[in-house]
């Protein structure tokens, strides 16, 4: 397969079809026949990305190890005769320091350093253990008061939680042992791959037997070149439990507790301790002059909300919980699994269940086509994944999958501040203020107008303008509380003078009326904005604390959602344009498209070059002039594309007319498709509608063998949503269970049909915003929009 240039110039296109390292299919996959570079560009879209410049650390190899440094032989003579005391053994004729500590030497057995295995299992060393140790029972269930996310087990979790490896857990093997030094690196993010292959290096020289299992007692030249105390390492061994009976320590064990000492020690590369909301993990990037950074309170509140909203799922819910201070997140993210379910979470329908791989450990073929329904499904709710490909969460890359994560539980979160879910929405518009203005704020916005709505009616002095410093004092929640539930939540918080006891009142305050979600006292008082975000939009969806609507404003409320029924076409549109990552980014289509900038980077995302920057007016633009003059240039450049633009001047598009920016837009997106189709077609011919329709009666007929046709883009028959499954088994045989289609005579079987279609074409790379609605309905736009995409997809897969 080959991929093409797609309209915003990245190596995905219209259809979303990811290079799949050169294969085709599942065989393909499973041989492993590969030509295309592994590689990806870790600069764009970063949930926090920095360059920095090369640290010359060395490549890891066989034979990469640290340097050697000096040592001091009274410590290491101190170090050894703490631990005879401790284990009981005579001192009186010790050998000298070096004797005690290093054992004769053997011949090694030889090791392997994986730098990077591109496609691993979620719990990757588990491949390496022969025999599992029996899971241990759990800890009860603790709130540390200060930093402890609640309802999760304090410390560390229990082995059977736990991909953390122990002696216990291994027997004798092969002597071809490797370690994967990058997945170790994500779950120790204070040290690098080529640390970790140096460290590996010095461990395995003291391997005597080559079973992966040292001696504490062996482990002194390996701490010290850890930067670590070997009495230190010794001690958290022991705390951990990370030895067996007879002391002996697998290199992950050892890892483990050196990564616990250099944390509790502060050492250089540990995470910072303290800093309420600055507790992060940089973590080294794909590329080699590149960090990330990623917050590890908002890691770890995440983690607890994919536990709290999947833990029945039948699918994931042997996985879960996963242990929200380890990196196992990410590992566990690999599949896609957890991401689909995650999004149907949040915006429930989006992705048919049936459509998805599922199994303990699948292939790197399923691996994909689950991460593609990811991508494309993400899209089609309203995330931003510009730069973020199947491959991309395949590898685990930490601050991608991250930032995919809270766009997700945002949008779920967001859903619900909706007019059309919560009426009583209606009571916050300001004196003057129309409903149709009211809407078109941001939710953070119509959030902050619910909140201090609520402190005014409690006799409240005080007001918020954002989710951070104005409420990290925990005031303002003690009142928003009581005024909500004044039974349960009590003022007394204001009486607490520290922030930290207060911070853990408010949250004890918000457990007792289910709403205990998202914040920790230190995330509170750290002023943490996305977990704040959060914890006031949960509080708002189940405690919303409105009064209901009378006759009169239900009548008004109703008029407005009669006349707002085009909204879902408008949502498509804005939808589309988003993921050409125009900048900013839409939230309200008629709105966003008033100063034409947004309208001037489609045009020339679809036909690159087609802008002349020169004659356009750059952002902030707040003359009405200026912002006319862009969209006439818009109209312009219409014009030259053949769009029939009767009727429609600038001055429409910066007025917000709803009617003909939708046309303008339809138009836009309709050459979108058009383009890709003519970039694949044979001498760049123009395709016409006819071409679509007959291309996929053709596929239907001959490739699929089946006698469904049609007529045209409103043909009536579609609306049972048979001919386009039959269309996706003609691109790709086998792709469709027929056993899951009905003939679609009822709406409700056709929505099923239909939503199953949109689910396969995501899962085979499509990147599609059309509904179910909009094909049992027949939407002559979205289904042309979705014959264009599949056809599309078919060419491009046939190049």
């Amino acid at each position: 397969m080959s991929s093409f240039r797609n309209f915003n110039g990245s190596s995905e296109s219209l259809t979303g079809v990811p290079t799949l390292n050169g294969a085709q299919d599942e065989d393909d996959w499973r041989t492993g026949d590969s030509d295309d570079d592994n590689t990806t560009n870790d600069n764009a879209n970063t949930y926090n990305s920095t360059s920095q410049p090369s640290s010359g650390r060395p490549s890891l190899s066989a034979t990469s190890a640290l340097p050697s440094t000096s040592t001091n032989n009274w410590r290491e003579q101190s170090d050894q005769d703490w631990l005879a005391n401790k284990r009981n053994i005579p001192t009186t004729s010790a050998p000298s320091p070096q004797e005690a500590v290093t054992p004769p030497p053997r011949p090694a057995p030889a090791r392997k350093i994986v730098p990077n295995t591109v496609f691993s299992a979620p719990k990757p060393v588990e491949s390496l253990v022969s025999k599992p140790a029996p899971p241990k029972p759990t800890r009860p269930v603790v709130s540390d008061s200060r930093s402890a996310m609640p309802n999760q087990p304090s410390g560390t979790f229990a082995t059977s939680q736990s991909s953390l490896r122990t002696a216990n857990s291994f027997s004798k093997s092969s002597n071809s042992l490797s370690v994967n030094a990058q997945e170790l690196a994500a779950k120790f993010p204070q040290f690098t791959a080529s640390e970790i292959g140096a460290f590996y290096q010095q461990y395995a020289s003291v391997d005597k037997d080559g079973r992966d299992l040292v001696h504490a007692s062996d482990l002194s030249n390996v701490a010290t070149k850890a930067g670590a105390s070997f009495q230190d390492v010794t001690q958290k061994l022991s705390q951990l439990n990370l030895a067996d009976g007879q002391g002996l320590v697998s290199f992950e064990g050892f890892m483990k507790a050196v990564s616990k000492v250099r944390e509790e020690k502060g050492a250089p590369g540990a995470p910072k301790q303290g800093a309420e909301d600055k507790k992060r993990i940089v973590l080294h990037g794909h590329m080699e002059n590149t960090t990330h950074t990623i917050n590890e309170d908002e890691k770890e509140s995440f983690t607890m909300h994919i536990n709290q909203q999947l833990g029945r799922d039948p699918h994931v819910k042997d996985r879960l919980p996963i242990d929200p201070a380890s990196m196992q997140v990410f590992a566990e993210c690999k599949d896609g699994l957890i991401l689909a379910k995650l999004i149907n979470d949040a915006v429930p329908g989006t992705i048919d269940d049936r459509v998805l791989n599922v199994g303990k450990k699948l292939n790197p073929f399923h691996m994909t086509e689950n991460n593609n329904v990811v991508v494309n499904s993400a899209k089609a709710v309203g995330c931003s994944v510009v730069n973020i490909g199947a491959q991309d969460l395949m590898e685990g890359r930490e601050h991608l999958i991250l930032g995919l994560i809270w766009q997700i539980i945002k949008i779920g979160l967001q859903a619900k501040i909706d007019i059309k879910v919560h009426p009583e929405l209606f009571r916050l518009l300001e004196t003057g203020e129309n409903l149709e203005d009211f809407l078109k704020l941001p939710p953070e916005q119509i959030l902050i107008r619910w909140f201090n709505y609520h402190l005014k009616k409690a006799g409240w002095g005080r007001k918020v303008a954002n989710f951070s410093n104005d409420v990290k004092d925990g005031e303002n929640y003690t009142v928003l509380l009581n005024q909500l539930a004044p039974s349960e939540c009590s003022r007394n918080p204001l009486k607490t003078a520290d922030l930290f006891d207060r911070a853990e009142q408010v949250l004890q305050n918000a457990d007792k009326i289910g709403c205990r979600k998202y914040l920790t006292p230190k995330t509170l008082v750290g002023g943490n904005s996305k977990l704040n975000f959060a914890f006031v939009a949960h509080l708002f969806n189940t405690h919303p604390g409105l009064e209901k609507l009378s006759e009169a404003e239900m009548a008004q409320l109703d008029e407005w959602l009669f006349s707002s029924e085009g909204d879902r076409e408008a949502r498509a549109f804005a939808l589309w344009l988003n993921s050409l990552g125009v900048e900013p980014f839409v939230n309200n289509l008629f709105d966003d498209l008033r100063d034409g900038l947004v309208l001037l980077h489609a045009m020339d995302t679809v036909h690159p070059g087609s802008v002349d920057w020169k004659k356009v007016n750059k952002a902030p633009v707040s003359s009405k002039f200026k912002k006319v003059e862009n969209c006439n240039y818009v109209v312009v450049l219409g014009k030259s594309m053949k769009f029939s633009l009767v009727g429609i001047g600038g001055v429409d598009i910066t007025d917000g007319n709803k009617t003909l920016t939708l046309a303008l837009v339809w138009q836009l997106m309709r050459e979108h498709v058009i383009q890709t189709l003519r970039t694949l077609s044979t001498g760049g011919r123009e395709i016409t509608d006819n071409d679509m329709i007959k291309w996929a009666n053709d596929t239907v007929k001959t490739r699929a063998g089946k006698q469904s046709v049609m007529s045209s883009f409103k043909d009536s028959s579609l609306k049972t949503g048979v001919f386009f499954l039959e269309l996706l088994q003609g691109i790709k045989k086998g792709v469709v269970n027929y056993e899951l289609v009905s003939p679609g005579n009822n709406d409700d079987d056709a929505k099923m049909n239909a939503k199953y279609a949109i689910s396969i074409a995501r899962k085979l790379g499509a990147t599609i915003f059309v509904l179910p609605e909009d094909i049992v309905e027949v939407k002559a736009k979205m289904i042309l929009t979705f014959v264009g995409t599949l056809m599309a997809l078919d060419k491009a897969q046939n190049v």
